[in-house]
């Protein structure tokens, strides 16, 4: 290899900035660095705050989440977060899917209280045990379940687990109610996903 070629492939190394180096160096110096300059698509991105919710199933499928919309402790329903400045749908991943029902906002778990909105909540639609989405709903217990392992989930208690092997709660979506709308208030409380069980 000839000098000037080595010298080359060291300039292109030099040039080239993994997404890792560009991150560091945005927390580094103040500068925000948007996720798609890191290989980030924006429909792959967790609910942003200030998304708003469109339900993805059901009578109202593509339309904007509204409390009335929702009837008081029915079956959870899947819904997605969406940009309202660019119209981009987060359905790039499955583990972007929240479960939304609306329940009596006085009998939520106080702690969890500030994540609901004029009593409409989200819950992750992933099982942390193994990943199957929770799409089972026992109206009798008011607890939503998944099907594949039988975990069942207190939707009054923040998801906490009830029955069945989860080994922990469904990652609640905190949400806002602004000019009738449901939107994100802030970005998951709790892990979304599963653990690889050995």
């Amino acid at each position: 290899m000839s000098s000037s070629d080595s010298r080359n492939g060291k300039d292109r190394e030099a040039t080239t900035l993994s997404r890792r180096s560009i991150f560091k160096m945005g927390l580094a110096t103040g500068i925000a660095v948007p996720m798609s300059a890191l290989g980030q698509a924006p429909n792959r991105l967790r609910p942003q705050p200030g998304d708003q919710l469109v339900f993805e199933e059901g009578a109202n499928q593509d339309e904007l989440v509204r409390p009335e919309l929702l009837e008081l402790e029915q079956r959870p329903l899947s819904a997605l977060a969406r940009d309202p400045e660019t119209q981009v749908l987060r359905d790039g991943s499955r583990l972007n899917r929240v479960m939304i029902t609306r329940i009596d906002p006085q009998k939520l778990t106080a702690r969890y209280q500030a994540n609901a909105a004029e009593g409409v909540i989200a819950y992750s639609a992933v099982c942390t045990h193994t990943g199957c989405d929770v799409i089972n709903w026992d109206a009798g217990q008011l607890r939503m379940a998944c099907p594949c392992h039988e975990s069942q989930f207190d939707i009054y208690d923040g998801a906490n687990v009830v029955g069945g092997p989860a080994p922990r709660p469904l990652a609640m979506l905190p949400l806002e109610v602004v000019d009738g709308v449901v939107i994100v208030a802030a970005g998951f409380r709790g892990r979304v996903g599963f653990t690889q069980q050995f």
